[in-house]
């Protein structure tokens, strides 16, 4: 039995770290604006291939993680960013000018 509740465990923790990487996701957009003081972003998504993927949007508000530079971001830029997060607090992990 205790090898039962050690692979039961294990199983357990993998698909906890497996949906944690799996929330995260590579996306486009353009930044509407940029608020270093409040670390904040906000980014007009695109869909790529789709017909009208360049037509305007909503931007969307996403908080900027510690450790991602804001210095060569600027309102314009063609970004690709990925995002983590749940429950509505959306945060950039990653973000590079395209």
């Amino acid at each position: 039995m205790k090898i039962a509740r050690i692979i039961s465990a294990g199983a357990a923790a993998f698909v906890v770290v497996s949906s944690a990487a799996f929330a995260q996701q590579a996306h486009t957009g353009i930044l509407t604006e940029v608020n270093r003081l409040n670390n904040t972003v906000a980014i007009r998504q695109t869909q790529n291939g789709t017909v009208g993927a360049n037509t305007s949007g909503a931007a969307e508000q996403f908080k900027v993680g510690s450790g991602v530079s804001m210095e060569a971001l600027h309102a314009g830029d063609s970004v690709s960013f990925s995002v983590s997060g749940a429950d509505g607090a959306k945060t950039i992990t990653k973000i590079d000018r395209r």
